[in-house]
């Protein structure tokens, strides 16, 4: 349907409409990209504050992690551990001074397995953004989806107070066990799901409707709604413009700058998709996962076992890379105990 040039002019863009249907959050760890779109809330990732370290406009951040680092002393692996931490802090605050909300900062996907080592770090980090005058209301702490994940997230919550953001979320059973968790939030893949369908099936072009990521985190959004549970639903990690607006009206939807910047230049008009009394009104049935019924209906998904997988080797290459810069390119110079 075409709209008259007149009309257009008078019609708010499509990321003017969706904000009033959703919480619109900025996946990015660029200052200028959050201050131009002015979303809620943020989200970062190592891909995201590797990619952002390495801009000039960002070396005093650099900088001042690579000093953090040394003065806390210590072995090599200690020295880039401190530093990395300072750094995700670091931005995490200056993006904070940008927006009214939260900001999700991400601990190491190398510990994706480890329960206690995801607590300690989470800990870590929230003792660091604590000293640069920044309350734990305002962070959300991201953790894979591991079976480990999503029990160091129920701790975090319930012993710590500290909201938490599940991430690398592919599965039906993944989105069920954060919920009887009791975690803060999810972070549903919308776009990586549709690359597993489209890298293996006969099918490469999907309508929004029809995209297997956007029916994913619908039937999470029902499920959610229809049991009441609180935990809220981000979808997450978009290829295009169709995909976000198939899910207006998901709680939450964290998007690039990129389709941030194509959203504000359609006209076109949008209407909620998603809805709590639709939601209600749906035909699924509540289940109960402990452990082994995890595992095994996590393991039945063979799109979810393979991205997930995936994702933490991404995620931790990254984060192996982040390590290199702060060690090389950086300087730090090493003293022994």
């Amino acid at each position: 349907m075409s709209v008259s040039p007149v009309k257009r002019q008078k019609m708010e863009s499509a990321l003017d409409q969706l904000k009033h249907h959703t919480t619109v959050v900025a996946d990015t760890g660029d200052f200028n990209a959050i201050d131009e779109y002015k979303p809620l809330d943020a989200t970062t990732n190592p891909s995201l504050i590797l990619a952002a370290a390495q801009m000039p406009a960002y070396q005093n951040l650099v900088d001042d992690a690579v000093a953090y680092g040394k003065k806390l002393g210590g072995s090599e692996e200690e020295q880039i551990r401190n530093a990395s931490d300072k750094l995700f802090v670091l931005f995490g605050a200056e993006i904070l001074k940008r927006i009214p909300g939260r900001v999700s900062t991400e601990v190491d996907a190398r510990l994706s397995f480890d329960k206690e080592g995801m607590i300690q770090r989470a800990r870590r980090l929230i003792d660091l953004y604590k000293e640069v005058g920044v309350g734990k209301d305002r962070i959300l702490i991201k953790l894979s989806s591991t079976w480990e994940g999503i029990q160091a997230g129920r701790v975090l919550e319930a012993e710590y107070g500290i909201h938490c953001n599940m991430t690398l979320l592919f599965s039906f059973a993944q989105a069920v066990a954060c919920a009887e968790a009791g975690v803060t939030l999810i972070s549903p893949f919308v776009g990586r799901i549709l690359d597993w369908y489209v890298a293996n099936g006969d099918k490469k072009t999907y309508e929004p409707s029809e995209d297997p990521g956007v029916k994913s985190v619908t039937k999470i959004y029902n499920y959610y709604k229809k049991f009441g549970y609180k935990t809220i639903v981000m979808g997450a990690s978009f290829r295009n413009t169709g995909q976000i607006k198939a899910l207006t009206g998901c709680d939450y939807l964290t998007i690039s700058p990129k389709l941030l910047a194509e959203l504000s230049k359609e006209h076109v008009k949008l209407t909620p998709t998603l809805s709590v009394k639709e939601a209600q009104a749906c035909n699924l049935e509540k289940i109960h996962l402990d452990e082994k019924a995890f595992r095994w209906h996590h393991n039945e998904d063979q799109m979810a076992v393979e991205k997930l997988s995936d994702g933490i080797r991404r995620f931790a290459a990254d984060a192996v890379k982040l390590d290199r810069m702060l060690k090389v390119d950086c300087c730090i110079t090493f003293l022994p105990r």
